[in-house]
């Protein structure tokens, strides 16, 4: 345990989130997800949720301000308008770190080959269909 993080934020998650740099990113899919299959790097947290986790992880990482779209999340049923209830819980989280930032939707395999990009996978036992997120590192100024 460490004074000031996140208990969730274990030894191996922890090191990823250090290691990456400004511009990568990682992915918090739910347990449907294929993470095993499209992972660089795969974090199994199949007990947490994925806002929960989301939460953790923003909680030490800032998000990237210089580019307009730093935060994804799918098209619920190939509808960019859909809100699904974890969507909500999402925007919630990242209000709470990232106040300016918005979460972009990226439709269908838009969605699938940006996570296959990422430089890290978290597998969450998010529940939910479409509980999946995508975060880009930002910077932490001087």
């Amino acid at each position: 345990m460490l004074k000031g993080i996140d208990p969730l934020l274990g030894p191996e998650l922890l090191a990823i989130l250090r290691t990456m740099g400004h511009g990568d990113e990682i992915a918090i899919v739910d347990g449907n997800y294929p993470a095993d299959t499209d992972a660089q790097r795969l974090v199994r947290m199949d007990g947490h949720d994925a806002p929960r986790i989301a939460d953790a992880i923003l909680s030490v990482m800032p998000v990237d301000g210089f580019v307009p779209e730093a935060v994804f999340r799918p098209a619920a049923y190939g509808d960019a308008k859909r809100i699904e209830p974890v969507f909500s819980d999402f925007e919630a989280v990242l209000k709470k770190y990232e106040p300016k930032q918005k979460i972009s939707v990226l439709v269908g395999s838009d969605f699938y080959n940006r996570v296959k990009g990422c430089y890290a996978i978290v597998a969450s036992g998010e529940r939910r269909l479409y509980g999946n997120l995508i975060l880009r590192k930002g910077v932490i100024h001087p």
